[in-house]
């Protein structure tokens, strides 16, 4: 292998997002490499430079606007033919000015689940993926709510958009889980909403729910990713994260971040170890553990996909 092929080159990415979920993709112009291909926006880290400065840069001499707002997202290191490229990730939800296409390309608003342009980079490829994940990620607690209860608070929260359900019920028998799991499913998925299951592989295939969560267990124990559309895990360190990563996950849960009511005076990670675990993640990471739904932004600038809540989710 050569040498221009072992070196690994660091771009900074772009994913702009307006307020309706939709994002921008821009067509490579027809001098570049990998012509007529759709990519995320953005360009090489130059020497000095941080992944964030880059993207500014970029942005403004690519596009013409100037970037108010990047939280930082995921890392993607991919080899093409020509170069081995790591992709710092931002996702811009604020920026100033209107977009231009200074380099001649052409640009397309798309929705992550409805793709309409082709081809797209083969990097960029697991982010359209990532993009499909919400940012609230509602863990279920009939332990403490009851189950009639807890699936009155369930539809209110469909209602109000909720995407994404964890089901995890560790005290309930075979019977009731599987009755509550039928139940979860019919009404989520009424709602255009995906259910994971807590631990239970063939549960999850049983009731038709949309994946697998694994326990940090079972992380530690497979050595395969389980077929099911969505596969996420828990995990609390740096190797479970990775063993994460390594499996084919599609997105972690990291916790605790802060002190929990149920247990109060364990050990946490906090922001800066929650922010430096996740930074070099390549899938969506969701902070769990003592938060509720106002740290959704600093979760965020920690390089969070989202928040999981339990208690504060219903």
């Amino acid at each position: 292998m050569s040498a221009l092929l072992q070196k690994v080159v660091e771009v900074a990415a772009a994913v702009l997002q307006r307020p309706d979920g939709t994002f921008l993709l821009a067509q490579r112009p027809a001098d570049k490499i990998w012509a007529g291909y759709w990519e995320f926006p953005g360009g090489k880290v130059e020497a000095g430079e941080t992944a964030h400065d880059a993207l500014v840069r970029e942005l403004h001499e690519e596009l013409g606007i100037e970037v108010l707002t990047a939280y930082p997202w995921l890392t993607r290191v991919f080899t093409y033919p020509h170069a081995t490229v790591r992709l710092s990730f931002f996702r811009v939800t604020e920026w100033r000015g209107e977009l231009y296409p200074h380099e001649g390309q052409q640009f397309s608003w798309q929705q992550a689940q409805d793709v309409r342009v082709s081809p797209v980079l083969p990097a960029n490829a697991p982010i359209l993926r990532a993009l499909e994940l919400p940012a609230l990620y509602a863990i279920s607690n009939v332990a403490e709510l009851g189950v009639e209860s807890f699936l009155i608070k369930l539809q209110a929260q469909l209602d109000a958009g909720l995407q994404l359900i964890q089901l995890r019920e560790k005290n309930l028998t075979p019977e009731r889980l599987r009755e509550l799991a039928v139940r979860t499913v019919a009404m989520a998925h009424a709602a255009g909403a995906k259910v994971l299951i807590n631990g239970d592989l063939a549960l999850a295939r049983e009731v038709g729910a949309d994946g697998v969560h694994l326990t940090s267990l079972q992380l530690a124990e497979l050595t395969e990713r389980p077929s099911v559309a969505w596969c996420a895990a828990s995990c609390h360190t740096d190797e479970e994260l990775q063993r994460a990563q390594r499996l084919g996950c599609d997105f972690a849960m990291l916790s605790p971040v802060l002190p929990t009511q149920s247990h109060p005076g364990a050990a946490h990670l906090g922001w800066e170890r929650f922010s430096a675990l996740a930074a070099g993640s390549s899938i969506p990471v969701y902070a769990l553990g003592g938060l509720t739904r106002a740290e959704m932004s600093i979760a965020w600038q920690r390089g969070a996909h989202g928040i999981a809540l339990l208690r504060q989710a219903w």
